[in-house]
């Protein structure tokens, strides 16, 4: 036992990272990544970096918890176990008497040194008879004038506010305050502070009217989500129109060392978006010789020879032609990049039965079980404005039957445009045909089909329903749910790197005259089209199974597993879907109600209430007003928001985004543009399509030089990196929390994820699911939990990011 004025060293660990562990430099051309080796200089950090801890049981006369003597590192430590190369530890004895001072349950730390650091951990031992205090910081310590307060740590216990310690609730609350920041000033790299602002960075309009772009979010006429705030400038002509100049700010712990090799990526796609990788380049200078493909061996040579330009692309890998069958272009309506917009069709009676008659059963439609991808109501609008840019673009609406083997069955092909006279549509079917002209007429037809596709996965599914939903709910949860709140280490996971990415897009991809922009159908309105989308958006039928529900493809059957029956049942998305949405709902109810014993401790939360309330009301507050919100009153409702949000924040980006290059890279079989009408009899166009399909073809679609720019960012897009956190772990290892029974709850989890990936693996070998492979015989392993670094077309990342 201590004696009462006894002063004892408490010693301890601090884990620092090098500054520079990656560095990306341009070397001929070429972004290469260099170890620089740089590493903490001891001598300097020993006496430049100081700690003062923060008691979590004894307060002083104003109630907050004691602070200790300000103390310093005093000499490295070389024998701990798995310390990554690019980590430097240290140790530390702080002069604490438990008797006065209590138990540490926070620590102020303050860099003197001009240069940043980045704090990994401090532990200390001998702790409350002999435990251990972890406090996981992961955190970038600026010069302390850089800071209006004093950067501070929590241990790694989560309490609910009301079971919070009361020394440390000042300093909680304190800390919150600093990241909810004043809402002025503009933001700097050091800063921390997250808050909201609309979509007004996106155009460029001082440099050229034509890159005007109107402000998505805060109005009933462009509703959208909101961002995180950088604070610059209003452009003095445009006033409506932040400045892009200067730094993409985000908090600045959203990018988390070591400098995450998604950096890599985006710095890839800032030279691709200048044509300065080395291909472009070259392509560049060959573009006027040869500014088309002429042929689909023209395409194919791009994955050819022994330095190939590109990886050749999983749809064509074991079949090269396999991708031209109605079967496969039904089955990547299921299974493939846009796998979640297949509806059942309810009503039939604006179907043109005539089209039907050859595939109908007893007489009766309803016998064809039918099914429809359509993009009448989202296109339709945009498509005058459109086409006076160039393009020559339809808005489609494919019909498909469900067969008795469990594929699907194209029907017809509805091509709509409207009336060049004014009001209504002038809209023209096509059906199925094998031979002669009108087999490449019904080819041509369905490239239309995906054009639309393969836009409105980019800037729908992929874009709108992952990054910029899941944005708000970052923003809102670290400015209420403190660093000890449950919930906030339950969501930590599926927001790394997610502010980091978004902010590059809005640099690079989806820009006024940007990538996104310069390379799909809908040019200059697409981000305006993403906005017209979003004023539909439901939170609750993002999750899995109410989406499943809502468009018809299930229904309610608590006899089948996960509550749900698929109407086709070999629904490759669907059923693996359904397995990881099924193992996230149950931790997440584990979780909660560990920490949750009653509704009533739900409604009394203070943070999570305030949480929800600037989700809904700021957040997401363009529909602020709807009334399909949760009211978060209820465990139940918790439940279903955290496990909505990990969904879409995991696998439904995984679903959406990892399969862009293993079915895109091959443009012919995923077309971005369209750049001609569907040709006439009696027209040069049509002659040339009956004498040479392929360089008809590659006429209409995407052209080359947008084609291979498209091709370098699908590929770094859907790439794994290499530091990349999947779910069913986490970068803190089993650190994250102090409770025991939390920590079994997720190695649970992870075990489960590891059996459903050999369940998926099995259907994948059952051939009775045609589904699964398809004609391309490529395997649907888009969602398999796990994967190694690099182009795999697997694995479900925690994060949206990339």
């Amino acid at each position: 036992m201590t004696s009462l004025n006894m002063v004892t060293k408490l010693k301890g660990t601090v884990v620092l990272m090098k500054k520079n562990a990656l560095n990306y430099k341009v070397i001929g051309g070429n972004t290469v990544v260099e170890n620089e080796g740089d590493t903490v200089r001891p001598t300097l950090l020993d006496t430049s970096v100081g700690f003062k801890l923060i008691s979590a049981s004894k307060a002083d006369a104003t109630g907050k918890g004691k602070v200790g003597k300000e103390t310093f590192m005093d000499g490295f430590v070389t024998s701990i176990p798995n310390l990554g190369d690019i980590q430097n530890a240290f140790s530390i004895h702080f002069e604490w008497d438990p008797n006065h001072m209590g138990i540490p349950g926070a620590f102020y730390v303050k860099n003197f040194t001009q240069d940043e650091i980045f704090l990994v951990s401090l532990t200390l031992e001998d702790v409350e008879s002999h435990e251990t205090t972890n406090f996981i910081c992961n955190s970038w310590i600026y010069n302390a004038e850089k800071y209006q307060t004093e950067r501070i740590f929590f241990a790694n216990k989560a309490y609910l506010p009301s079971q919070a310690p009361q020394p440390l609730v000042y300093y909680i609350k304190e800390e919150l305050k600093t990241l909810r920041g004043d809402g002025t000033g503009e933001r700097k790299v050091w800063d921390r502070i997250y808050d909201y602002d609309v979509y007004n960075d996106l155009g460029q309009p001082d440099e050229s009217p034509c890159l005007y772009r109107p402000v998505l979010g805060g109005s009933a006429a462009l509703p959208y989500p909101r961002r995180g705030r950088t604070g610059r400038k209003r452009l003095e002509k445009y006033p409506e129109t932040e400045s892009r100049s200067g730094y993409f700010y985000i908090p600045r712990d959203e990018l988390i060392i070591p400098q995450k090799s998604s950096d890599f990526v985006v710095n890839t796609l800032k030279l691709i978006s200048q044509h300065e990788t080395p291909q472009l380049r070259s392509l560049v200078r060959l573009q006027n010789d040869q500014p088309e493909f002429n042929s689909f061996d023209e395409v194919l040579s791009l994955f050819a020879g022994e330095h190939p330009d590109f990886p050749t692309p999983l749809v064509i890998r074991e079949d090269r032609t396999a991708w031209m069958t109605d079967e496969e272009f039904a089955r990547e309506i299921i299974a493939g990049v846009n796998p979640n917009v297949i509806k059942k069709v309810e009503d039939t009676t604006t179907i043109n039965k005539k089209h039907l008659e050859p595939y109908m059963q007893d007489g009766t439609i309803k016998a064809l079980r039918l099914y429809v991808v359509d993009y009448q109501d989202a296109i339709l609008p945009y498509l005058r404005k459109i086409n006076a840019t160039g393009a020559k673009a339809y808005a489609s609406t494919t019909l498909l039957s469900l067969q008795d083997d469990g594929t699907l069955k194209p029907i017809s092909i509805e091509l709509h445009v409207p009336h060049p006279d004014g009001d209504g549509i002038v809209t023209t079917s096509y059906t199925p045909a094998t031979e002669g002209v009108d087999a490449s007429i019904w080819r041509l037809a369905k490239a239309y089909a995906v054009v639309n596709d393969a836009c409105y996965h980019q800037l729908i599914s992929h874009w709108l329903h992952t990054h910029a939903s899941v944005e708000p709910f970052i923003i809102a949860t670290n400015r209420h749910l403190s660093v000890v709140h449950p919930i906030h280490k339950l969501l930590l996971p599926h927001y790394r790197n997610t502010m980091n990415i978004n902010a590059n897009a809005r640099d690079v991809l989806i820009k006024a005259g940007g990538i996104i922009e310069s390379t799909y159908l809908f040019g200059s309105y697409s981000m305006e089209l993403s906005s017209d989308v979003y004023k539909d958006w439901v939170f609750p039928d993002q999750a899995l199974p109410n989406d499943l529900i809502k468009r018809g493809v299930a229904v309610k059957d608590p006899k089948f597993p996960h509550g749900v029956r698929l109407l086709i049942e070999d629904y490759p998305y669907a059923t693996d879907g359904l397995e990881i949405w099924a193992a996230i709902k149950s931790w997440v109810e584990e979780y909660v109600n560990f920490y949750y014993k009653l509704d009533a401790a739900v409604a009394d939360d203070s943070e999570l209430q305030a949480f929800w309330k600037e989700l809904v009301e700021v957040g997401h507050g363009d529909l602020k007003d709807a009334t399909w919100w949760f009211k978060m009153k209820t465990r139940a409702e918790l439940i279903e928001t955290c496990t909505t949000l990990i969904w879409m924040a995991s696998a439904l980006h995984a679903a959406v985004n990892f399969g862009q290059y293993p079915y895109g890279g091959y443009i012919v079989n995923r077309p971005t543009k369209s750049r001609r009408f569907m040709p006439e009899k009696g027209t040069p166009e049509y002659d040339e399509l009956a004498q040479d399909f392929e360089k008809a073809y590659l006429r209409t679609i995407t052209p080359l030089m947008e084609t291979r720019v498209n091709m370098s960012v699908m590929e770094q897009l859907s790439s794994h990196v290499s530091d990349e956190q999947y779910i069913g772990h986490r970068i803190e290892g089993d650190l994250w929390t102090y409770d025991s029974e939390p920590v079994e709850a997720f190695k649970k989890f992870g075990k489960k994820l590891a059996e459903i990936e050999q369940k998926l693996i099995e259907r994948n070998n059952d051939e009775s699911l045609r589904n699964r492979n398809g004609p391309v015989k490529m395997p649907y392993t888009v969602l398999y939990p796990s994967s190694e670094p690099g182009l795999t077309f697997r694995g479900i990342p925690n994060s949206v990011s990339i």
